[in-house]
């Protein structure tokens, strides 16, 4: 029954002082809304306390001021509950003033310090400076009035030195109780302030990281598209030759078209954030889908590819990440491979992991260039064929690859070529997904 009872009163007490408080209210308002809510609620209680003391003592006009001041802490919960925030402070606050005013001058019962309560609630609670300025402008004269000028007391007999401590008492712990909850509405939006300035500050590299993965994909076969066009518009290629690179490149544009698709659909889901979605799925198909890309590139150049992979070695991993990655790979060592070079590809399994190597003959890094590869100090390099680059891929690779739960590492000779190594988690066949990037 304790536990009931217990149970059912904290529910009252969380209703009342909610009152007014609704759902997407802004919160420094919601928050001036529950603090005017706590000071009613024990005020009501209070006054009517006093309202009991005084007729007994015989101090009818003090308890009908103690009522009038119940009753307006009443009136503040009604005005909250029916929204009309505006008029439920002027309500509380003036006739407040007013009250305290009368009895502080004619009963001197300490209501000076209820006084600069009114006055620390007036300034936290109201925006406009000239409302400040003249609801606290009164609740000072008030408290000089009351201080400097006592009345005799001609409504009643003064009231006795308990309720007089009391009050001060009172009005003390509410003025600590307003200044400590507002300090801790500030506290919590800096700390929401800060958290929004983090999440913005991470949207907006994801949202670089997506334009550089869509400015990545798309140069290449582009450039290569170009370098075609351009031949055909200096008459380099016989009538035979052209219908026949019209046609392919008709079937290239159709497939370039249905990767740029994926490729938007893909960034689009992702403005949000970068999400990692792992899945099982075939690496093979992913290299297959890889290497069709950059067809065209790979025949200008005449790279021999050489794909080792078996069809039952699986990943589990973001399928879309991981063919960025792939492609970033793939298109460093398609860019700087020499003409009639080879690029390698080949996998092993442990128990664990799968292992992923992409090797190429190309010209190679030094020693201090594999040190900076997955840093933002590295210097972009043109390919052998004066390919343009940016230093963004392999970053990205770098980042989607842990983001995997996976490692990368990379080994390189000037004038032998270079290798890329990644380890992922092994995957399981039957569960492949079926959204191709």
């Amino acid at each position: 029954m304790r536990e009931l009872l217990s149970s059912y009163l904290a529910r009252v007490w969380n209703n009342i002082i909610n009152v007014g408080i609704y759902p997407f209210m802004p919160y420094i308002e919601a928050r001036r809304t529950k603090l005017l809510n706590l000071m009613a609620l024990p005020g009501a209680c209070l006054m009517f306390i006093y309202v009991v003391i005084n007729i007994v003592t015989g101090r009818y006009t003090l308890a009908a001021l103690n009522l009038l001041n119940m009753s307006s802490a009443v009136t503040l919960l009604v005005l909250h509950k029916q929204r009309m925030y505006l008029s439920a402070r002027l309500v509380l606050i003036g006739i407040s003033i007013i009250i305290y005013t009368i009895s502080g001058l004619y009963f001197h019962n300490g209501a000076e310090y209820l006084l600069l309560l009114l006055l620390i609630a007036i300034i936290l609670i109201y925006d406009k400076w000239w409302v400040v300025i003249c609801l606290g402008g009164l609740a000072i004269i008030a408290f000089i009035a009351v201080v400097l000028f006592p009345q005799p007391a001609i409504l009643g007999k003064p009231v006795s030195q308990v309720q007089v401590w009391s009050n001060i008492i009172g009005a003390t712990i509410c003025i600590l109780v307003n200044l400590v909850f507002f300090k801790h509405i500030q506290t919590d939006n800096q700390r929401a302030i800060e958290k929004q300035r983090q999440a913005l500050l991470a949207m907006n590299k994801d949202k670089e990281k997506l334009f550089s993965i869509l400015a990545h994909d798309i140069r290449g076969p582009l450039a290569t598209l170009e370098g075609v066009l351009d031949m055909f518009h200096q008459g380099l290629v016989d009538n035979n030759y052209m219908k026949d690179t019209t046609s392919m490149l008709q079937e290239k544009i159709s497939q370039f078209g249905g990767t740029l698709d994926n490729l938007l659909r893909w960034s689009t889901r992702s403005m949000q954030g970068i999400q990692t979605t792992p899945t099982n799925f075939s690496i093979l198909s992913v290299l297959e889908e890889v290497i069709d890309f950059f067809d065209l590139a790979i025949q200008q150049k005449k790279i021999r590819v050489d794909i080792r992979v078996p069809p039952q070695h699986f990943i589990r991993a973001d399928r879309d990440q991981v063919a960025v990655i792939f492609r970033n790979l793939f298109s460093n060592a398609l860019k700087f491979s020499n003409e009639c070079g080879a690029i390698r590809i080949a996998t092993t399994e442990t128990d664990h992991r799968i292992s992923i190597r992409i090797s190429d003959e190309g010209i190679g890094m030094s020693h201090r260039q594999v040190n900076t590869l997955f840093t933002s100090s590295r210097q972009p390099q043109n390919g052998t064929s004066g390919e343009r680059g940016f230093g963004l891929g392999l970053l990205l690779s770098h980042e989607f690859t842990v983001l995997n739960q996976g490692t990368i590492q990379v080994e390189s000779h000037p004038g032998k070529g270079t290798a890329f190594t990644i380890l992922l988690p092994k995957g399981a066949p039957g569960d492949e997904d079926d959204d191709d990037l």
